[in-house]
């Protein structure tokens, strides 16, 4: 179970930390942050490893969001800066067990979270 918290409004430049808590082997699995927009397909942002020592950003998002990983907490978080209007989404969390690689890729998920709610507007 993935459950995501942190979403909410925001203007345009600010800052948001969204958190993701997970049940079961939590260090066992790849960690996503992907995001759907209204009329837009659902779009990978960032992604980490097992470990937490690595991870990959969407070239949208890469230098404005962080993604790090608490795996004594069980929780993920997305930490992102400078937001614009383009940015506005259901944020989800999901957990892979298969290879880092591809883990911007949406499909690459076998456990999702229900989303939290990102609108970044004035």
């Amino acid at each position: 179970q993935l459950v995501e918290s942190g979403g909410g409004l925001v203007q345009p430049g600010g800052s948001l930390t969204l958190s993701c808590v997970g049940s079961g082997n939590w260090a066992d699995y790849i960690i996503g942050w992907l995001r759907e927009a209204p009329g837009k397909a659902r779009e990978g942002v960032a992604c980490i490893r097992r470990n937490g020592v690595s991870a990959m950003y969407a070239d949208s998002v890469k230098d404005r969001f962080v993604i790090s990983r608490d795996n004594d907490k069980n929780t993920v978080y997305l930490q992102m800066n400078d937001l614009k209007a383009a940015d506005t989404a259901k944020y989800i969390c999901a957990a892979s067990p298969w290879a880092y690689g591809r883990c911007l890729v949406t499909g690459h998920y076998d456990y999702w979270g229900q989303g939290a709610q990102v609108t970044v507007s004035s």
